[in-house]
């Protein structure tokens, strides 16, 4: 396994930024020119992307080294065999794509997970959208029930949903720690939510050294083809 940093070469930024088309959609097609393949091979690498003086900058994971198809990018690999034992704590960063699998008449569905709780919100109060709760609303015996923030939803929703799946990767998250930043929803065909991402930070425990060496190796949710997943991580200050 690799982990690698792919940035533009110094001096051939305009060219690099001619190269990357830098959409969401295109990314991960954009990243298959370092790792050729014959058509049909399974995606076996994770990114993300971070960018730095206004110039994209990628993370990779990979099983194999990527090979740089023109001479406007920087490639500096190394090999990637984190050893980190049960009890370490880390500092780390994370970019998600934070989704719930609810069960209809019509099967099994997945959900945006602040979309899911703010559904469920109105629900409890049988309200038909977010517009309908005043913030002057008081619950039936005279107690204020105002909207929650935006900010608050979207912390509690997205640290739940980490801290719900951090024992089967082999953690358990110092809660008191974790940042959630950069909610955003990518719209697909027809403005519809295709997908949803957020940046997550914070400090973890290590409890499984094994399930935590394939976490680092294969990530964490969804939307993996899109950037997200992928957990960085380093020793906690």
């Amino acid at each position: 396994m690799y982990f690698s940093m792919i940035t533009p070469r110094p001096g051939f930024e305009r060219k690099a930024a001619h190269d990357w088309l830098g959409a969401a959609y295109r990314e991960h097609q954009w990243l298959w020119r370092f790792f050729p393949s014959p058509a049909g091979t399974e995606r076996d690498f994770l990114f993300r992307r971070r960018d730095a003086d206004g110039l994209p900058r990628f993370y990779v994971v990979s099983q194999r080294t990527p090979a740089p198809d023109s001479d406007a990018w920087l490639v500096q690999c190394r090999e990637y065999q984190p050893q980190v034992p049960t009890g370490a704590r880390l500092s780390f960063d994370l970019r998600a794509n934070p989704v719930v699998c609810r069960s209809d008449e019509d099967g099994s569905k997945r959900h945006d997970v602040v979309m899911d709780a703010k559904k469920r919100l109105l629900a409890e109060r049988g309200l038909p959208n977010w517009e309908a709760w005043p913030s002057g609303r008081t619950t039936a015996d005279g107690q204020p029930d105002p909207p929650p923030p935006l900010y608050d939803l979207v912390q509690a929703a997205c640290a739940g949903w980490l801290t719900s799946r951090s024992e089967s990767h082999g953690f358990a998250l110092d809660e008191s720690t974790v940042s959630v930043a950069a909610y955003q929803q990518h719209g697909g065909k027809r403005g519809q939510l295709r997908f949803s991402t957020v940046d997550l930070a914070g400090e973890l425990i290590v409890t499984d050294a094994a399930r935590f060496a394939t976490t680092l190796a294969s990530g964490i949710g969804r939307a993996k083809a899109f950037g997200c997943g992928l957990l960085l991580v380093r020793p906690a200050a």
